[in-house]
């Protein structure tokens, strides 16, 4: 057996529901990864469209899809507002699917052949946008999951205390979505948050060292640069939720990136389903403060922005853990002192049906909340951000890459589907290392894997697979320059003359006497530059430079693009 490389200690981020304890004060060692079993799907990650601008819903499309039945028919209609949107933002008609309950990941592939990406259907009408309604119960976690391998997926459920459908809480998200989508706001960059829980254990403690504080460094350096308009950057101190909910009230659109402990069970129990569906999954932010949904609903909290949450099951608990056989059988074995028995207790209980956490439901139900939620649906351990060869160094790029793809303005779905590149990347050198291993023993060699290597590889995989994003995936930022206007009552270049179009980045706000870019400019030279931009060849000074125009004028090219796509910048 190799021997384990640096602090391999495989840190939780779940916390008893009565005492307020991190389950795993200790974690549990980097060698108890080994006994993971291999996972029973391959995924498939095919891109759509990867020419096309992603954020471009007439270029990439958007389709719903409902629960079969009558109350499917209901979701639907409350959410009329938001499909009328995006038909005036795609220029074509919704598609609306509808599925059964209890679809697995087979049935997901054959649904997306045969249903969703039809072969006698022009790919340009394909969906690569989809929206999900209803909880797991309805359209399955499985279902939901193998579509984001291929597709940028979102989920909206809302329900009530005792589990009746909210059809007021769909509604007013609907509203909420097409609200900003139309009026926006005056600001032309995002605030950059960061929200660490106070709570001193090791996991919290992994979070600072090796994701919240390298990424807050490499946000101010972008923004210093100016490859990321950000108008600030910015850490929340807050002890109690009254703090963390008045940080997150600004009137600025925001992405948060939280860092804490999720609520599972506490040690006799919950006393009910009811209970478990408020409880499980809301915020530890230590000495016994606690973010659920009767906290925060209602509440003026991250107005339009979008919320990263890192916890376990911040987003929902599935009907079966991915680390249930794992963990079950080192419970068995009475490994670790214990500790897997503990959380063993944490995992669904069998016949338990899965629910979407209370919390965010609370937060996107409320007029003057978050947009999307990106959050966890099973055990969120620390190896999301860690080194696949090395788990005692920090990988912050995963989460980043999805950070960045927000603040800039790009739909939540683009974002996830940053996340999702990670998840893929672990999934294929997981399954390598499995087909190394059978094609050895085949051969008669000896076997030429690294079952360390192997551990870790599983850990991230699973960790990665279990974010979700719960919100509409064409839903962004509602900064100035991303205010959807039909294109048939503008003029075309129109998005030059609007105020603040072309502002500065904030790092470039002391340019002076530059070209404006009135000038005329070939469309090939702009294409090209915000194709530079987009795939981070080079600094956007550099970028601008090349074109001949100043920093200010290439950002004002790039806002057109999203706004528009080749047509808006050609204008």
């Amino acid at each position: 057996m190799s021997a384990l490389r640096g602090d391999s200690r495989l840190d939780l981020l779940l916390a008893d529901a009565e005492e307020h304890r991190p389950v795993l004060d200790d974690g549990l060692p980097g060698e108890a990864a080994q006994r993971g079993p291999r996972p029973r799907e391959k995924d498939s990650f095919e891109r759509k469209r990867t020419d096309a601008d992603p954020n471009d819903l007439a270029l990439q499309r958007w389709a719903v899809v409902a629960p079969r039945g009558r109350e499917g028919s209901q979701l639907l209609e409350a959410i009329a507002p938001l499909i009328r949107l995006r038909e005036e933002e795609q220029g074509a008609p919704v598609k609306v699917y509808r599925v059964p309950p209890d679809m697995d990941a087979r049935d997901a592939a054959a649904w997306r052949e045969n249903e969703c990406w039809r072969d006698d259907v022009p790919e340009d009408e394909w969906p690569y946008y989809l929206l999900q309604l209803g909880d797991l119960h309805q359209i399955s976690l499985e279902f939901q999951q193998a579509i984001a391998s291929s597709a940028l997926v979102g989920r909206v459920q809302f329900e009530g205390a005792a589990g009746e459908v909210d059809l007021d809480g769909y509604a007013a998200y609907a509203q909420k979505v097409t609200r900003f989508a139309r009026e926006g706001t005056s600001e032309p960059w995002s605030d950059m948050l960061f929200f660490l829980a106070p709570d001193g254990s090791t996991a919290t403690h992994a979070g600072a060292t090796k994701l919240v504080g390298p990424s807050m460094t490499a946000v101010q350096e972008g923004r210093d640069k100016g490859s990321l308009p950000v108008a600030s950057v910015r850490a929340i101190d807050a002890e109690t939720t009254d703090e963390l909910l008045a940080a997150g009230a600004s009137g600025r659109p925001s992405v948060l990136l939280s860092v804490s402990h999720g609520l599972g069970p506490p040690r006799r129990g919950f006393r009910s389903e009811e209970e478990q569906r408020q409880r499980q999954g809301a915020l530890l932010l230590g000495r016994g403060e606690v973010l659920d949904a009767e906290r925060i609903r209602g509440q003026r909290f991250l107005p339009g922005g979008l919320w990263f949450c890192m916890a376990c099951f911040g987003a929902g608990t599935p009907s079966a853990s991915a680390y249930q056989a794992w963990i079950a059988q080192l419970a068995k074995e009475g490994a670790y002192g214990g500790s897997a028995e503990m959380v063993l207790q944490s995992l669904p209980a069998p016949g338990n049906r899965p629910f979407v956490a209370a919390m965010p439901q609370a937060a996107l139900a409320s007029p003057e909340g978050p947009l999307g939620v990106i959050g966890h649906v099973d055990l969120a351990w620390t190896y999301s951000f860690s080194s696949a060869s090395n788990p005692a160094e920090g990988r912050k790029s995963r989460i980043l890459s999805a950070l960045r793809a927000m603040a800039r303005g790009s739909r939540a779905g683009v974002a996830l589907g940053a996340l999702m590149e990670s998840y893929g990347q672990a999934n294929d050198a997981l399954m390598a290392s499995y087909q190394s291993e059978a094609s050895a023993q085949a051969e008669g060699r000896p076997d030429p894997t690294d079952r360390v290597d192997r551990a870790q590889l599983w850990m991230l995989r699973n960790d990665l697979r279990g974010y979700v994003l719960l919100g509409d995936p064409a839903a962004r930022l509602p900064l100035r320059q991303s205010v959807f206007r039909e294109m048939a009552q503008e003029r075309p270049g129109a998005i030059f003359s609007s105020p603040g179009a072309g502002e500065r980045s904030p790092a470039a706000s002391h340019e002076r006497g530059q070209s404006s870019g009135a000038e005329a400019v070939a469309l090939d030279v702009k294409v090209a530059a915000v194709d530079a931009l987009f795939g981070g060849e080079d600094t956007p000074r550099a970028i601008a430079a090349r074109a001949g125009v100043s920093l200010a004028t290439l950002w004002g090219w790039v806002d057109a693009y999203r706004a528009g796509g080749r047509s808006r910048l050609g204008g």
